[in-house]
């Protein structure tokens, strides 16, 4: 089902607090037996003071609310979270194409392996898996899979 009525647009300061819920809310969801590594407020804070004021976030709307969020870091698809409730309307495509538009020597990600769900969808947009780890790197010791996409192919 497509949306007629979102907006993608960058995330501004005032729009952290909505961001963090969705990031909050999406993590829970999608990863239930992942241990995440920081409190929600942590998480609150780390968006608030951190990720939307300093780096390249964006935001997908419906109506003025949040419904996705995404964050580009040179070449990084850092985070991408949609809200639960709005999973399969095509927001997740929408910004991928716009993190691929925006990135045009390519992407490169990480996911959990767990998150099938998130691994599918990627796989679907031209992202290949190169390499395999066992989350000793990352903060939930948690088993991740490095996705890269490369233009062209």
């Amino acid at each position: 089902m497509k949306i007629d009525n979102l907006d993608v647009r960058r995330a501004g300061e005032s729009d952290a607090a909505a961001v963090a819920e969705v990031w909050l809310r999406s993590y829970t969801a999608a990863l239930p037996s992942v241990r995440r590594a920081h409190t929600d407020d942590e998480v609150r804070y780390w968006l608030r003071e951190i990720v939307v004021p300093g780096q390249e976030t964006w935001v997908a709307t419906v109506e003025e609310t949040v419904v996705a969020m995404m964050v580009l870091d040179d070449g990084d698809l850092d985070q991408l979270y949609i809200d639960p409730p709005w999973r399969g309307h095509g927001i997740g495509d929408r910004l991928v194409e716009l993190a691929k538009q925006r990135s045009t020597a390519g992407l490169t990600l990480w996911t959990f392996q767990v998150n099938a769900p998130a691994r599918r969808f990627y796989e679907r947009h031209g992202f290949v898996a190169a390499e395999h780890t066992d989350g000793e790197r990352n903060e939930e010791r948690e088993p991740d899979v490095r996705y890269v996409w490369t233009p062209g192919e």
